[in-house]
C-alpha cells in the first residue's frame, strides 16, 4: 500500500509537536508497515526551512523509507480543476493551490493520504482514502 504524507504529519515528528507528535510518528510507523511512502515537491519544499540542509533533508527521508515523487500534467490539472471546484462553491483563499496539488497527486498516485487536515482532501477528493494521525 502506498501512503501520501502530508506536511504537518511530518512536521509533528520533526519538531516535536507536543500534542500530535507521537500520534503522527505511530501513525508513520504503520504506514511503513503497510508498504511505502511518498511525498512530493511541494512537501519536500515545505520540510526544507526545518532541516536548512539539503543532504539533511534528503539523508531524513531516506532513513523514514519516504520517496520524493514528482508532480506531472495530469496530476497539475487535477488539482487545477478541484481548486476551481472549490472557488466556484464560495471557498476563500485560505486554501492554496498547493493543497490541492497534493490532494491530486495522493489520488492519482497513492492509496491513501496521512494528514491531519480533517475534511477538506476528502471533499474534494472523494476517491482518496484519507487516514488521519
Amino acid at each position: 500500500m502506498i501512503t501520501f504524507v502530508d506536511t504537518n504529519v511530518l512536521l509533528d515528528v520533526f519538531l516535536p509537536d507536543p500534542e500530535w507528535g507521537e500520534k503522527s510518528a505511530r501513525a508513520l510507523e504503520e504506514a511503513f508497515e503497510a508498504g511505502s511512502m511518498i511525498i512530493n515537491e511541494i512537501i519536500y519544499a515545505e520540510l526544507a526551512p526545518q532541516f536548512g540542509k539539503q543532504d539533511l533533508l534528503d539523508t531524513t527521508l531516506a532513513r523514514l523509507g519516504i520517496r520524493t515523487l514528482p508532480l506531472d500534467r495530469t496530476v497539475a490539472f487535477r488539482a487545477g480543476m478541484a481548486w476551481r471546484e472549490y472557488r466556484s462553491a464560495g471557498g476563500r483563499r485560505n486554501r492554496i493551490l498547493a493543497d490541492f496539488l497534493i490532494g491530486a497527486h495522493a489520488e492519482m498516485q497513492a492509496e491513501r493520504l496521512l494528514t491531519r487536515d480533517r475534511g477538506f482532501y476528502k471533499k474534494y477528493f472523494e476517491s482518496l482514502e484519507v487516514v488521519y494521525s
